[in-house]
């Protein structure tokens, strides 16, 4: 039960009224050490109730009457624009009892807007790395007395290249006294390291292995024959399947963009959202998904965080994600808080490696199943090896002897010939400087 953390009652009164009566498991282990101001390192997968975690305890640290504000007291570092303005919402919600004030600071809003924002010094401020340090470099941003530090999904800010960033915000914060790191990974060695820099003899919470990921989500793979028999598969898919909403995720702009036409034109309620997409758009894609207006996401690994939909049950890989952690945050849209989803992935001839290697990083098997209506020719590689991988080029043949065979050289095609450097034209004078000799052709014998 909540009312067993030592919260202050306003917040207890807060989380009453949005009915939460059990905390998740990381908000059981984090909220109580947060609370005595501990450097946490917290591993937990996306849905997992994490933000509460951290909010918690950090809207206790601030409550108190009502004052005028002279210095932000807390900075909340996220990835995406989506997540920073998720979390926003959280932390309203939860001091919506309380005279603490946040705001909100990331690409895509109006810069001087935000910068009025920050005039009024909001406790908490909430947002992007990016955005943060051109307000920063503006002069509009004060750091210097931020008492506790968040820094929420941090694996996949280092992902997407912000490690610089973050670490001159985190050196903007002089006087903090209190930090948490969130990630739904254990990242690799950028992760490690910015660990060692930035926490103080850290707790280390790991609420699930990479393996246990997930566990209420089904995770599936359909090979495929080519791109266009992909989209067979999706529609089929899309026209079968039980689901109150689903994303199709794909690597590419281009292909997300042709998904979204093709289901437009076949009257499908759907949005899509990519890099390229202004704020004004994204924003209205997932209202629109999470009001039900719209059934059907296409989209990029833009959405693959903080894109938190209820009723999101299912999730279509139409490309291969990348790599094991990108594939944990996109199934991590569906399966949320307990509740049960789907994840279909898509798998050509040359993805099939790719999916080999994430399900060995998982340290799971993916679910092999066939559709009959839209079945295609190709069912995987004939042989695997033990890592599960396609055998690769079959080895020279060698004969009886066991010496291999020689093979007569083929002519090489004119592409080939047409890349290689040409033979050099014979010259026009010998060494000597005088013209090269030339090879007299045999004369025919004489006749007797």
């Amino acid at each position: 039960m909540f009312s067993e953390f030592a919260l202050h009652e306003r917040l207890l009164k807060a989380v009453a009224e949005l009915k939460f009566v059990e905390p998740t498991p990381v908000q059981a282990a984090a909220i109580p050490l947060a609370l005595q101001g501990r450097d946490l390192r917290v591993t937990a997968q996306t849905g997992s109730g994490k933000t509460a975690a951290f909010v918690l305890p950090i809207l206790n640290r601030l409550i108190g009457p009502a004052k005028i504000r002279v210095s932000i007291k807390t900075l909340i570092l996220l990835p995406t624009r989506e997540l920073a303005q998720q979390t926003l919402k959280e932390v309203e919600r939860f001091a919506q009892f309380t005279f603490i004030k946040s705001g909100l600071i990331t690409g895509g809003e109006d810069f001087k807007v935000q910068a009025a924002m920050l005039r009024k010094v909001p406790d908490i401020l909430i947002g992007t790395p990016g955005r943060m340090i051109e307000q920063l470099n503006a002069g509009n941003l004060d750091l210097k007395e931020v008492e506790v530090l968040v820094l929420d999904e941090a694996d996949r800010m280092l992902d997407m290249g912000f490690a610089e960033d973050v670490q001159r915000l985190v050196d903007e914060c002089t006087n903090r006294q209190q930090t948490m790191l969130f990630s739904a990974t254990t990242g690799g060695s950028g992760l490690r390291e910015m660990v060692a820099k930035v926490l103080n003899n850290p707790e280390h919470l790991q609420l699930n292995a990479v393996s246990q990921l997930n566990e209420t989500t089904r995770q599936q793979i359909i090979t495929a024959d080519h791109n266009q028999h992909k989209e067979q598969i999706v529609n089929w898919l899309l026209a079968n399947e039980t689901y109150q909403k689903a994303i199709v995720f794909t690597n590419t702009r281009a292909m997300a963009d042709r998904i979204y036409g093709r289901l437009v034109a076949q009257e499908y309620k759907a949005f899509v959202l990519h890099g390229e997409k202004d704020q004004k758009d994204r924003k209205l894609a997932i209202d629109r998904l999470k009001q039900g207006g719209v059934k059907i996401l296409v989209a990029t690994d833009v959405a693959a965080r903080g894109l938190d939909v209820d009723g999101l049950d299912l999730v279509i890989n139409f490309d291969m994600p990348r790599s094991g952690d990108e594939y944990v945050h996109r199934i991590g849209r569906t399966g949320r808080a307990g509740n049960d989803g789907l994840a279909i992935s898509l798998i050509c001839h040359g993805d099939w490696n790719l999916m080999s290697s994430i399900e060995r990083y998982l340290k799971q098997s993916f679910e092999r199943r066939t559709i009959k209506e839209v079945k295609g020719t190709y069912g995987g590689p004939k042989k695997v090896k033990a890592s599960g991988k396609a055998v690769g080029v079959k080895k020279k043949k060698t004969d009886a002897k066991g010496d291999k065979k020689k093979v007569a050289a083929k002519t090489p095609t004119k592409r080939k010939s047409a890349n290689r450097p040409k033979a050099e034209a014979p010259s026009l004078v010998s060494k000597d400087g005088m013209a090269p000799l030339k090879r007299r052709k045999p004369e025919a014998p004489a006749a007797e």
